[in-house]
This record gives C-alpha cells, structure tokens and sequence, in this order.
C-alpha cells in the first residue's frame, strides 16, 4: 500500500523505524510474563543505545525507564512507537503519535482482519493516513535491526550481526528464521515481521533494505501481497542489483484458505506469481529451509565468471546425484578439455574416473583431496566447484574440512574468487566439519547433495539476472 509514497519519502520513513532515535512502548509493563514488559525488557538488554519510552498511565518505572502517562508526554525524539494494548485501542494512539511526529506505529496487538475485524483495521490505517504515521503490522512479533542492537519485540533476543534480511509475515515463521540463524551462526540485518500489513509491505522494505549498506540479501516469506504491481515494480529494480529470495506460502488451495484464517491473506493464483517472480528477477524458493539455505549461500559465494561447473567427489554414486541435480537446476557442466582431463588424471588413481564429475574414490588420502581441489580453483575455465566429499577413515571429516579451507584461503590470496558448495556423506560427524567451512565462507550440506547444487543455482540465477540486466559484478 506505498503507492502514495514517493521513494526517497519510504526510505526516508524505514530509516526512522530501523534506526530511530527514541521508541515508546504504548502497553509497557512492569509484571514479567506480560508482553508489554518482555518488549522493555528485550529494549534493555538486548543494547539499544537509544531512548526508551514505556508509556503506561499506572507506572512511574519500568525496568529503570521512566514511565509516561500518554502518548502525548513521551519526547520528541521518539520516531518509532510500538503497541502492545487491546486492538479496540490502537487507532486512538493515532492522533498523538501524529501530533509528535512519530513516524510509526508497530502494532503487536491483534484482533484486527485477521480475527474478522476488518473494519477496525480499516479505520486504523485511514487514521494512519490522515496524521502521515506509517503502520507496521499488526499481529506481529515485531522487528530486529542488528546494528542497531534493536530487539523491538517480545519474543527471544537476537543480536547477531550479519547480511541477510530476513522478512515473514508469520510469527512462527519468524521465529524459526531466527533460530535457523543463531544455528548456523548466520547473522541478520534485521528479522522484520509484517502480519496483516495494513500499511507497510514487501516493498516498503525492498526499498529500504535495497539501500541499506547493511544488507546483502534480502529473504522474504510472503502469504499474499496486497499490492502485487508496487512490489514487482520495485522488485524488479532492487533484485538486479542485490539477491532477493521469496517463498511465496499458500500456493495450494488448502495452503491458501490457511493463509487467510490467520493473517486475512488472499493469497492468489500461484502460476501468476511463478511468472512475475521470474520476471522480475526474484529467486523463488518452495520450502522455508531452501529459503534458509540458499540466502545463507547468496551471501557467502562470489559471482562466477561463467557457466562452467566441474564436480570433484570421492564417491561415484555421491558425482551421479550431482549431476543429476545440476541438470535438474540448469547448471551447466563443463565439457572437459583434453589437457586439464590429462592433469586431473595424473592426481587420481587407475580406477577412478576423470571427465566431469570427477571420482577421485574413498580409498585416497587428503593429499589427492587437495591436489585435485587446487587445480579446479586455479584452472581460469572452471568457473564453478561442486565437491561431494565421502567420510572415510583415511580422509576424516575434519581433516577434508580443514583441507578444503585452507585451499579456498590459498585461492583467495591470489586474488581467485569463485564458486564452490560441498556436500558432504558420512556419519554426524560432518556436521562439525560443514559448520567449519561455513565458516569459512564455503557453503556446506552434509546428508543431501542437492541443497549444494540448489544453493549454487541460487547463486547463478541472481548472476544471470544481473547480466541480463547488463549490471556488472
């Protein structure tokens, strides 16, 4: 609903919300287990060096704050006001926060459309309008801003700071973002819930995470959209120059009649949306976990230099499934030429297999690992590297991770920067070892390997997008 708005004039509104100077607590609490205390409370401790306002008429502190009795009272710093009250309430905070110059209401409350009262949503965006606040939500969880150590919510703290922002309209779905992140040592910009989206949207914030010198990639998981032209309008400006995953939920009949029992979400017809995502640029994920996944690659991998992927594995079985998977996502495989089939053979045994993929059989030491890897980082015609690491005892987890990182590192230095995903069979202990490659920026998957070439067909789809865009790297 930003089509009133000019640009500049969203951005300029986002900003006030992720980085404001002051926020009011309309709600706030001084009983833990309440919701109006929780947000203080997460205000407090997760490190905003803000201002904090809880305004509650009962209250003189809260959590060492002092406690205004009206919206009215709080100072004029405050850009950003959220709402924890009975729904029947919100809309009279409007004119005050109007009055202030408060740029927007986050309205945790529900008992808006998504309950049936679709009425009282409606005057509370019209008042919304009326006095130029912005409304974000409601029935929502709230919203993070890392660097700003700002936890605008009642639900866990999180202040991990990394490149992803990350965007649901469901709060379960927040949530599950949010621990994805702290397990896999992610990182976030900001985790922003939307719920109904009365006023703010998808676009609001692709305008303003599009600019954002925070944020790499921009996830999305969306229901519906209430304004399908704004948001492809402006996705098709800002995914083009940075990486935007969507998960469009509701696309079956049954998925889509859930989607409107809990946020009034008319979700649509899905065949439209495939063809406006591809459109416009959008990589469109089906599961929450490839949503995960593959925002989790875009931000670790570099573009390639072109379509040409080699896969190196230590298992035949493990390169088949690779392959396959490659063909599934429109990766293409490098038609091997003679003199580099000729090098990768002097490093593998007899009874392995040269071409592409490469088999370099579990009966080898790390060394063949490494002599292997090395070539198809330093070759300028690989573009890409798929490695299907098999666990045995002669090259351990560890040892292969270890390996496999310092290569890339090596690479690195020398000014190298392409591709490479691993996916990585054998017992739990490669877990360990793809959390030590992620961490070294190399995309890991143990147990499936078609998340590694999924992630990296993410990877070329934003890169193909950008060429045919006529972006460069």
């Amino acid at each position: 609903m930003t089509a009133s708005f000019d640009r500049d004039v969203i951005v300029q509104q986002m900003r006030r919300i992720f980085m404001p100077r002051g926020v009011a607590v309309v709600g706030a609490s001084g009983t833990p287990g309440k919701l109006g205390y929780a947000i203080v409370d997460n205000l407090k401790n997760g490190g905003f060096a803000g201002h904090v306002y809880p305004v509650n008429p009962g209250a003189d502190e809260i959590l060492g704050y002092r406690c205004y009795k009206s919206l009215d009272e709080v100072p004029d710093d405050t850009d950003v006001a959220l709402i924890s009250i009975p729904a029947r309430a919100v809309a009279s905070v409007v004119p005050s926060a109007g009055a202030k110059g408060i740029a927007a209401l986050v309205v945790i409350s529900s008992g808006f459309a998504e309950t049936g009262e679709r009425e009282l949503q409606e005057e509370l965006v019209r008042l919304a309008r009326e006095h130029n606040v912005r409304v974000l939500g409601p029935n929502i969880y709230g919203y993070y801003y890392t660097s700003m150590d700002l936890c605008a919510t009642f639900c866990t703290p999180y202040n991990e700071r990394g490149g992803i922002a990350l965007v649901s309209q469901s709060g379960g779905v927040g949530m599950a973002i949010l621990g994805y992140s702290r397990s896999r040592g992610m990182g976030v910009s900001a985790i922003v819930g939307l719920g109904n989206k009365c006023d703010v949207d998808e676009d609001d914030l692709l305008e303003f995470f599009g600019q954002d010198p925070n944020t790499e990639v921009i996830a999305i998981h969306m229901e519906d959209l209430k304004d399908g032209r704004a948001f492809f309008d402006t996705a098709q400006r800002i995914a083009r120059q940075k990486p935007v995953v969507v998960l469009k939920a509701g696309w079956t009949d049954l998925g889509a009649r859930a989607a409107a029992s809990h946020t009034a979400a008319l979700a649509g017809e899905d065949r439209i949306y495939d063809a406006a995502f591809a459109q416009s640029g959008v990589i469109r994920a089906h599961t929450l976990e490839e949503l995960l996944d593959w925002s989790r690659a875009l931000q670790l991998l570099p573009d390639p230099e072109g379509e040409d992927v080699v896969i190196i594995t230590g298992a035949g079985g493990l390169g088949v499934l690779l392959a396959d998977a490659c063909v599934d996502r429109g990766l293409g495989l490098m038609s091997m030429p003679a003199d580099l089939d000729e090098e990768f053979k002097a490093c593998i045994p007899p009874f392995g297999a040269s071409g592409n993929p490469i088999d370099i059989t579990g009966g080898e030491p790390p060394e063949t690992y490494r002599k292997v890897i090395d070539i198809g980082l330093t070759d300028p015609r690989v573009h890409s590297l798929i490695i299907g690491y098999w666990h045995t005892i002669l090259t351990p987890p560890m040892v292969f991770a270890e390996l496999l990182g310092e290569a890339v590192a090596d690479a690195r230095s020398k000014g190298i920067h392409k591709p490479v995903v691993v996916a990585l069979a054998g017992d739990t202990e490669v877990e360990t070892a793809a959390r030590y490659l992620e961490e070294r920026g190399v995309p890991a998957y143990p147990y499936a390997a078609e998340k590694a070439v999924a992630a990296l067909a993410a990877r070329y789809q934003f890169w193909r997008s950008k060429n045919d865009a006529g972006i460069s790297s």
